[in-house]
């Protein structure tokens, strides 16, 4: 090994050393600043060039796999994040991951030593003589492992890299798998642009990382047709927006546009929105006992009608019915009977301009109309020195404008919404309109069926995130603004905690798309937490998972998961310790979750008090810093963290329901090597019956 440790090394020195001159050649080379375009362009490529070269100076690459193609000889072939070649040969001395012959690392596993892939030249077969792992941190060769030879025994070696990558210690930032990326994943990651991939996946499943490698790969595979400034990230908030903030530029790509849905509607609508305070809902949703049953099933009632397609079709209808009544039943006269009749200006709107959202057919009639005032007014201008009689005309035009329907989106949603007879019975009149999230979707498709969409609001690729708390009318109404149908939805029908928002089943959006353009995964591997924390965690679902598969641990064992006893006076001591204790083992990210944000602002009080500086995570709060944080569950979605304590897991915070086993479920699924659960005297009964309590 030691011989293949030093021909590994001397190949990284004299690929770093490669890089590194051409770094140097380029950077002296000044920037072009004329206005030929064929310079422009030359200066543009060598700017690519440059940054491809230093995203790759640090660890040039990851893989290598030695192929025989059919009737050729054999070929060594490193694999990294950015593809390098030399500028006089044009023969490549780094591999693209994302290249098709790149695909063979992935998709190869050594049954066999057939292999093959398909360029645009066709398809490629050949044989697989060697599959190596390198693992280079800061342009050092930290370790190798030879996960395939050819004639060789090869003891399923093959998760020896991935289990070194898994076990170490993770910092405030979502970060890249492209040198561990598996088979299942890596089909996700290169399906095909015109395609609706829905993926239900389990905690630790690499869902939210697989769908970003797929946007680096549809930007390589499909550069004419897949711009990163039009492709959208929706995610559920601000803060888990800048904990996957890292990915996209460790894989060299940037301008991809990133935001949440409320964010980006309230943005696109042409008139102020207001909202009515969220944080106090999810409070109050969150917390045991602060609202009846009734109000929880009116609220989730009213709240999941107004996100669904039954909504959607009556609001189709009820627009149906207003384009054909649109235009008013009057004609239009000015003077010596001039008049346009009401058949004449309606057969414009419904014939000449069908194929236009309403209010353009309005604006071009209006204007058409005003056309016409002047060009008939030029006829009589002897008879008008003083423009009266056109005055007059101007006056009946303006009258005759407000006969048109003139009301702003927000009024038309109201006044259609109010005729529902699931929405009328509570209605309450303000003065002041409040609208919450699930009111978006439907005012932005009033919108787009008025006015239409832009050509700058459609995009090419449309990632969404925790997708289980999107609702079908939000995705069908995104359906409109995103080319072909590329969508990559992705989330866990396990962790929707918001029951009264999103899913029960993915087929309420596999629905949504041409059978032949949608495509499901599921990814059952959890490669996040130790056997022994998913084997709790599947324990605590177990009653609620109905027939949603349960997280399979990649075979990566740690400590017992522990379940303490602790009086509430000894809690804020309890938690200090343990985190003492964690950062002293190296834990670089720890979590202190709670049921309700209420109940994680006292006990960060408590903890400053007691001299544990930490941060407070908080629905406001648009950054991740790591370190130490104090959250609620359900702001805690989606992150992951070193090591996790779950505070007062006892049978009043955490009863026996639906609701409460998913936060619990939650909560214990964002550890990765280190999980304890303080309870009381009186455990919750979603805790494990085999788990002693000490």
């Amino acid at each position: 090994m030691d011989e293949i440790y030093q021909y590994e090394q001397a190949k990284l020195q004299e690929t770093l050393s490669f890089i590194q001159q051409q770094l140097k050649e380029l950077q002296l080379i000044p920037r072009y600043q004329g206005s030929d375009l064929v310079e422009q362009l030359l200066d543009d490529q060598r700017r690519q060039t440059v940054n491809r070269l230093q995203l790759s100076e640090k660890s040039p690459y990851f893989g290598r796999i030695d192929f025989e193609e059919d009737g050729k000889q054999l070929t060594p072939l490193y694999l990294g994040k950015a593809g390098v070649e030399d500028p006089d040969s044009h023969q490549p001395i780094v591999i693209d991951w994302r290249a098709p012959v790149a695909s063979m690392f992935y998709s190869f596993t050594g049954q066999g030593d057939r292999a093959g892939y398909v360029s645009p030249d066709g398809e490629v077969e050949g044989t697989i003589h060697l599959k190596r792992n390198l693992a280079v941190e800061e342009q050092t060769l930290k370790r190798v492992v030879d996960s395939y030879v050819r004639g060789g025994e090869n003891l399923q070696v093959t998760d020896e890299f991935l289990l070194y990558r898994l076990g170490e210690n993770k910092d405030h930032r979502l970060r890249d798998i492209v040198s561990t990326i598996q088979v299942e994943q890596d089909k996700i990651i290169r399906s095909e642009r015109n395609q609706s991939l829905i993926i239900q996946g389990v905690p630790g499943s690499g869902k939210t990382t697989v769908a970003l490698h797929r946007l680096a790969y549809l930007l390589y595979q499909y550069q004419n047709q897949v711009r990163a400034d039009r492709i959208m990230i929706f995610a559920p908030n601000k803060m888990f927006l800048d904990y996957i903030s890292n990915v996209l530029p460790e894989l060299g790509i940037g301008g991809v546009k990133q935001t949440t849905f409320i964010e980006w509607v309230l943005d696109l609508l042409p008139e102020p929105i207001t909202l009515r305070n969220q944080t106090d809902r999810e409070e109050c949703w969150f917390e045991t006992g602060q609202s009846t049953d009734l109000e929880r099933e009116q609220q989730e009632m009213l709240a999941r009608y107004k996100g669904s397609f039954v909504f959607l079709e009556y609001l189709q209808q009820q627009l149906a019915s207003l384009e054909k009544g649109f235009v008013p039943q009057v004609g239009f006269a000015i003077w010596d009977e001039k008049k346009l009749t009401a058949e004449e200006i309606s057969h414009w709107f419904h014939v000449e301009y069908r194929h236009e959202p309403l209010r353009k057919r309005q604006e071009r009639i209006f204007s058409r109309m005003k056309r016409w005032i002047e060009m008939e007014h030029r006829d009589i201008r002897n008879r008008d020195p003083r423009n009266e009689m056109k005055k007059k005309a101007m006056e009946k035009f303006r009258q005759y404008k407000n006969l048109w329907d003139r009301r702003t989106v927000s009024q038309m949603y109201v006044d259609l919404a109010k005729k529902s007879d699931v929405i009328q019975p509570f209605t309450i009149e303000r003065k002041k309109v409040l609208f919450d999230p699930e009111d978006l979707a439907p005012l932005l498709y009033i919108y787009n069926f008025l006015y239409g969409i832009e050509t700058e609001h459609r995009f090419d690729h449309v990632v969404i995130d925790e997708a289980q708390d999107f609702s079908p009318f939000q995705v069908y109404v995104l359906k409109g603004h995103v080319r072909g149908n590329s969508f990559t939805i992705l989330g866990d029908l396990l962790q929707n905690i918001y029951a009264y928002k999103g899913i029960y089943d993915w087929n309420e959006f596999v629905h949504l798309f041409p059978e032949e353009q949608v495509s499901y995964f599921q990814l059952d591997r959890s490669y996040r937490s130790t056997v022994e924390i998913i084997q709790f965690a599947n324990q605590v679902i177990h009653s609620y998972r109905g027939n949603l598969t349960p997280a399979t641990p990649v075979f990566r064992s740690g400590e017992p998961v522990q379940v303490e006893q602790v009086r509430d006076q000894d809690r804020t001591l309890a938690v200090a310790g343990w985190i003492q204790n964690q950062s002293a083992q190296g834990m670089k990210s720890i979590a202190v979750v709670t049921r309700t944000e209420k109940a994680a602002s006292i006990l960060s009080a408590d903890l400053l008090s007691n001299g544990t500086e930490h941060h407070l995570i908080t629905p406001d709060r648009n950054q991740y810093a790591g370190g130490i944080s104090v959250a609620p569950i359900y702001l805690v979605k989606g992150m992951e963290f070193d090591a996790v304590i779950l505070v007062d897991v006892d049978n009043e915070q955490y009863p026996d329901d639906a609701l409460t086993a998913k936060l619990l479920y939650v909560g214990c699924t964002r550890a990765l090597h280190s999980l304890v659960v303080l309870t009381s005297d009186n455990p919750s009964p979603l805790l494990p019956e085999a788990v002693s309590v000490s």
